[in-house]
């Protein structure tokens, strides 16, 4: 049934994606969003996958092929972690990835962004990383990033499709038709390198508390959702 309903989706939403050519005539950043053990590592807290998730798995290893070609390339990379204080909670989810846990460092694979001298890391505790990024100053480190590093495109890609990473690209989006990012031009999304969670509808039906979450669907909505906000979607991307 779900399979039915997600190929009737792609049917009358179809979202149009094309391989994205990268090379250094662009500058190019990469924006990895969220790929912390919380949400991606197996049984790592209350929002991490419980059993292993090829969606989420694929879209680590992805991610971690793309970042290691950019870092070669001393291209620019920045990382949004979650990381949340105790004591604040993030309404409507359960507490997950406290600062200083585990849940909130990067997934074993990427640590070694830690120490790469052109990876930005910024811990951020809210969904959407642009607002995230806004320091009690009142500047932005993903704006100055953009400027600092003079990108014109931003390649987004992480978890969840449908939540982090698709508030992130529609507030990158209006900020940069707002004229405050220059001198981006294009937030491109890759579709393989993005993920979301799984809650099946029989799941959620058997807890007032959860409400249901088709993998599938609910990252096909994500992308076509910033489509829509004039985000490109990219189905490969090939170096030159």
């Amino acid at each position: 049934m779900v399979s039915q309903t997600v190929d009737l989706l792609r049917e009358e939403l179809p979202v149009e994606q094309q391989p994205l050519h990268l090379s250094s005539d662009i500058k190019t950043g990469l924006v990895l969003v969220d790929l912390v053990n919380g949400f991606c590592t197996v049984g790592s807290g209350n929002l991490a996958p419980r059993q292993p998730d090829k969606q989420i798995s694929g879209m680590v290893d992805a991610t971690v092929r793309l970042s290691k070609v950019f870092a070669q390339k001393n291209w620019p990379i920045l990382a949004f972690l979650d990381n949340h204080h105790p004591d604040i909670p993030e309404p409507p989810y359960p507490p997950h990835c406290i600062a200083g846990t585990h849940e909130a460092n990067l997934v074993p694979e990427l640590l070694w962004l830690e120490n790469e001298p052109n990876a930005t890391l910024r811990r951020k505790d809210c969904i959407d990383g642009f607002v995230g990024s806004i320091e009690k100053d009142g500047s932005n480190v993903f704006v100055d990033w953009v400027k600092n590093n003079q990108i014109k495109q931003v390649l987004v890609v992480g978890i969840c499709t449908d939540i982090c990473v698709m508030d992130f690209v529609s507030s990158a989006l209006a900020a940069r038709n707002r004229g405050l990012l220059p001198p981006l031009e294009n937030v491109i999304v890759y579709s393989k390198a993005c993920a979301t969670y799984d809650i099946p509808l029989h799941v959620a039906k058997t807890n007032k508390d959860v409400i249901s979450h088709p993998q599938e669907l609910m990252h096909h909505i994500g992308l076509y959702i910033s489509r829509g906000r004039g985000a490109k979607i990219a189905s490969e991307v090939l170096f030159d």
